[in-house]
């Protein structure tokens, strides 16, 4: 079976052209249409073999995979993140982005091409605040955004289910009813979504309390609520007596080698030039609130897994007094791991702390207001807010019948996100309403969490040989 996508902009897209431009005054092909394209697409690529996996025969080293993706990172991390990747499968997996996608670049799929997340897997959900200040819940993290295979992101978000319920000892059958509930999930409400008139799908959000209801088990909504504590405590004037000091009457952020660390002041300066250029991409009325505020230190700050490397700054802002912060992150932002399967070596996008916003906002149904992007040198950045009472479900903490129902809150969360773009209507005819769909990335998750778990004991073997360095910080 020929595995690489077919274009179906025309039909998908309804009023988007070939050259993605919109327009008014085209008509969106009707749903039933779209549906009927869906079921016939089984054909070409039949549900049942998204069961398999198999690594092909030229498939590259994954420790190779590993080195090449830190080029261009700070040199002086990299022991960093092999330290974290190596903790676990798990860990591994989180890091790995762009040699999973390297994989599911061989298998068969669709065509069907929505934005999609990029790196779909159970951290990279968790709580934020929305610009009302409500705690909702959704995808948080963008750096691999674009147009895609919407069973990418499925595949990696059950793989992920998978080999976690793996590491907290559960029973394989255990890790297939979570890996099943979250297809189902997603296969539902994407039926339901496609239904909906499109502006009316941009408006679903999963509040704490909604999201407590969804839960089937007292103990996974205490849980929910314990962590829905935990990030509304996480705003900025709590930040301030963790991540800062007084000095000379000045509060400036503490340093933590080799999480954070001083920068020099030619460095700082330049950033705090680039925050200037960065105000121009929000909405007025942002930045003209942002303007009260004035940068009174910069730190370079570790984060996550597949990200420590890359630049990654905390700017501490104050505003009319001492106890009136705010804290900006810049992150580096670099070509998707997505793009060079999808248009070969040229990139679609001018600005990569762009796509990774614009695409945010198109994945979220609501977002965090000062989402902006900038420029320092020769690199790209986002920027958004640092600690806006973001927080996570900790799935090392849960038991299997929790896992079960976050991994059908992350399925249910995913068909949103692909539903707000583009496709929905064809998702659903592919995938149907029976089962086979479930059934099929079950046994693929479990064959692929296999891999992970042999890519990981490779990393391992690698660092045991002193062939990577490795750091736990």
């Amino acid at each position: 079976m020929d595995p690489s996508p077919t274009s179906h902009s025309h039909v998908v897209h309804g009023s988007v052209d070939d050259e993605g431009y919109t327009s008014l005054r085209r008509a969106a092909t009707p749903r039933a249409e779209r549906y009927e394209l869906g079921r016939s697409l089984r054909d070409r690529s039949p549900r049942s073999d998204m069961a398999h996996w198999r690594p092909r025969d030229d498939r590259p080293d994954p420790v190779s995979q590993v080195t090449e993706s830190h080029m261009g990172r700070l040199e002086r991390l990299i022991p960093v993140r092999i330290g974290r990747m190596i903790a676990s499968p798990y860990a591994f997996l989180r890091g790995t982005a762009g040699l999973m996608a390297d994989d599911f670049a061989s298998l068969p799929h669709t065509g069907i091409t929505p934005v999609i997340c990029g790196d779909a897997h159970l951290g990279n959900f968790g709580f934020y605040a929305s610009p009302e200040r409500e705690l909702v819940f959704d995808l948080n993290d963008f750096d691999e955004a674009h147009p895609g295979p919407w069973e990418w992101d499925l595949r990696r978000l059950v793989v992920s289910v998978y080999v976690a319920g793996r590491q907290n000892g559960f029973r394989e059958g255990a890790c297939a009813d979570a890996v099943q509930h979250c297809v189902e999930e997603y296969r539902e409400q994407l039926a339901y979504l496609a239904e909906q008139p499109l502006l009316a799908r941009s408006f679903d959000q999963l509040d704490v309390e909604t999201m407590r209801r969804q839960a089937s088990k007292a103990g996974f909504r205490d849980e929910i609520e314990r962590a829905a504590r935990r990030a509304r405590r996480r705003t900025s004037d709590r930040a301030l007596p963790r991540f800062t000091e007084r000095h000379d009457g000045t509060a400036r952020l503490v340093e933590e080698p080799p999480l954070i660390t001083r920068l020099p002041h030619e460095e700082r300066e330049q950033l705090a030039a680039a925050l200037d250029g960065y105000l121009n991409t929000l909405k007025p009325h942002w930045a003209r609130i942002l303007g009260g505020y004035r940068i009174v230190d910069i730190a370079h700050k570790v984060v996550g897994v597949g990200s420590v490397g890359l630049r990654a700054y905390v700017a501490l802002c104050e505003g009319s007094g001492t106890d009136d912060v705010l804290f900006l992150q810049l992150k580096q932002a670099r070509r998707s791991v997505i793009g060079r399967y999808q248009h070969g070596e040229l990139a679609w996008h001018r600005h990569q702390g762009q796509r990774v916003v614009e695409y945010q906002q198109a994945l979220q149904t609501v977002s965090d207001p000062l989402l902006g992007w900038t420029t320092v040198g020769d690199l790209q950045y986002y920027v958004r807010q640092f600690r806006d009472m973001k927080g996570a479900i900790l799935v090392e903490d849960i038991n299997a019948s929790a896992l079960a129902d976050y991994a059908g809150i992350c399925g249910f969360l995913l068909a949103k996100s692909h539903a707000r773009t583009s496709g929905a209507s064809v998702i659903a005819g592919y995938v149907g309403s029976g089962d086979k769909l479930d059934e099929s990335l079950c046994r693929f998750a479990r064959a692929y969490a296999d891999q992970v778990e042999r890519d990981h004991a490779a990393l391992v073997a690698a660092v045991r040989r002193g062939e990577l360095p490795a750091e736990t910080a």
